[in-house]
């Protein structure tokens, strides 16, 4: 798969990018979300300044995504526990 030459537009602005074939719908539909998110802080807050409106929209992000790994990190200890578990019983079992 090759590359391809699209723009995203996002807080009026239009960016040119080259994106792999398989990553162009990814990058169409994360800009359409930045710009859903940044028309509901403009909404919400009554903003027009583009750079608080992507300062908010960055800051949600990042929020979102630290929430992720912290959930991710305690799934995989659950996970890990659990195994452990299975472990244990499957040892009882192969000493019978």
């Amino acid at each position: 798969m090759g590359e391809l030459s699209i723009k995203i537009r996002i807080a009026e602005r239009e960016y040119p990018m080259r994106v792999k074939e398989e990553e162009e719908e990814r990058i169409r539909v994360v800009g359409k979300i930045l710009n859903e998110r940044l028309r509901f802080f403009k909404d919400q807050f009554g903003l027009q300044d583009k750079q608080d409106l992507l300062a908010l929209v960055a800051f949600e992000t990042m929020v979102d995504k630290v929430k992720l790994e912290e959930e991710k990190d305690s799934h995989g200890t659950d996970i890990g526990q659990q195994l452990s578990v299975l472990e244990d019983i499957l040892s009882s079992v192969n000493l019978k």
